[in-house]
């Protein structure tokens, strides 16, 4: 079992899909791991020697900012933006689009579930 900045790899995927299960890796960069650790990228990770594996992960760990440093990074930016008033970061605080799409009937994901107002009841003579 191949476990790289505190992740799990799925043995039975290909070097370059399981290093994509750890936040801040995606395809290209996984490949470009994979280069620079001199791994063949469709060789299967738990085929991965020690060897290999302590490569992938020095240069994850030189070079990389994975996993709990890139969330708070990225948390720490978000309230940043908050903080100094932006539009984009009163959107943040709102729970609204950050960026541009429109929200008069789309946006779910970020707004939540409907919530329904009922309309006034006509007065009857």
């Amino acid at each position: 079992m191949a476990r790289i900045a505190g992740i799990d790899l799925p043995k039975q995927k290909r070097g370059c899909i399981g290093l994509t299960y750890i936040y801040g890796i995606g395809r290209s960069r996984a490949l470009e791991i994979l280069g620079r650790a001199e791994v063949d990228p469709d060789k299967k990770v738990d085929e991965w020697d020690d060897d290999e594996q302590s490569r992938i992960r020095q240069y994850i760990n030189d070079t990389i900012k994975v996993e709990g440093a890139l969330r708070s990074e990225t948390q720490l930016s978000i309230k940043r933006l908050m903080d100094i008033g932006s539009y984009r970061g009163l959107r943040h605080r709102s729970g609204l689009p950050v960026r541009g799409q429109r929200t008069r009937t789309n946006s779910r994901t970020r707004k939540g579930k409907r919530k329904t107002v009922a309309n006034k009841k006509k007065v009857t003579k």
